[in-house]
């Protein structure tokens, strides 16, 4: 059941990979695995057995998420905009509040700790705004070197929760470019990129550690503020009072999985 349930987590960390707005990172801090998935990953050779277990159904589920929904997404934002990002929305709201709990185990809140939140949420709405006016989509004849270089700097947005990967991307010109190639696993153009991924993600995960090791509770609450703030770019658009109560629905439906899932 517990491979299920992480194939599963995978599967929709996958998708961060791909949704418009929303890090991996993200979705892995509101299924409550972040802090674990960094110490499997950058500990993984001190228990293979261990990390390995715990790692290959997240990983295989993040494999099937990224082809699976390359394309599935793309559908259902384009017809059903408004339930789709209503569901992701319950999601990130859901695992936001039991981040908070998490936390209160651990410290007491305290309002200071409100700053760190509320600055990380201003840079997550100006990331939002960066990305709906951003007008680089594409660039011709992208060479292997600013492939990997792309791939690098997109690891950024699966690392640190709340920084969209397609904002890196598209402000690269490279979006459009990594959409079509995972959904035909164009390998000229993923192999490149994910080598890009792989070192810039041990780099980031090892930054993040530290953070995590050194201010942990102002690490949390500022990528509490990145979260919050990837909301605004699902926020969907609705018309009338059934639309606005069917997508408070939908939400609720995010809101259940995530909770089914922290498991």
């Amino acid at each position: 059941m517990k491979f299920i349930t992480d194939f599963g987590k995978g599967i929709l960390i996958g998708a961060g990979c791909i949704l418009p707005g929303i890090s991996s990172g993200v979705l892995c801090v509101i299924f409550g695995i972040y802090e674990k998935l960094l110490d499997s990953i950058l500990n993984f050779f001190s228990d293979i057995r261990k990390n390995f277990k715990f790692l290959f159904p997240i990983a295989l589920g993040g494999i099937t998420g990224v082809i699976i929904f390359s394309k599935i997404l793309q559908y259902l934002l384009y017809k059903f905009p408004m339930q789709t990002r209503s569901a992701f929305i319950g999601l990130i709201l859901g695992g936001i509040v039991l981040l908070f709990k998490e936390l209160n185990k651990k410290e007491k809140f305290r309002i200071k700790n409100l700053f760190y939140l509320l600055v990380s949420l201003l840079i997550g709405i100006a990331m939002v705004y960066i990305e709906n006016k951003s007008g680089i989509e594409s660039i011709e004849n992208v060479s292997y070197i600013y492939l990997l270089i792309s791939g690098f700097l997109m690891s950024i947005g699966i690392v640190i929760p709340g920084v969209s990967n397609t904002i890196i991307l598209m402000l690269l010109g490279v979006y459009s470019l990594y959409l079509s190639s995972v959904s035909t696993l164009y390998l000229p153009v993923l192999i490149p990129m994910a080598i890009g991924i792989i070192i810039g993600s041990i780099i980031f995960m090892k930054i993040i550690k530290y953070l995590l090791d050194k201010f942990y509770v102002q690490t949390m609450f500022s990528i509490i503020g990145f979260t919050l703030g990837s909301i605004f770019v699902l926020l969907p658009e609705t018309q009338s009072i059934i639309e606005i109560v069917i997508a408070f629905l939908w939400a609720l439906c995010g809101y259940y999985i995530i909770n089914m899932l922290n498991v």
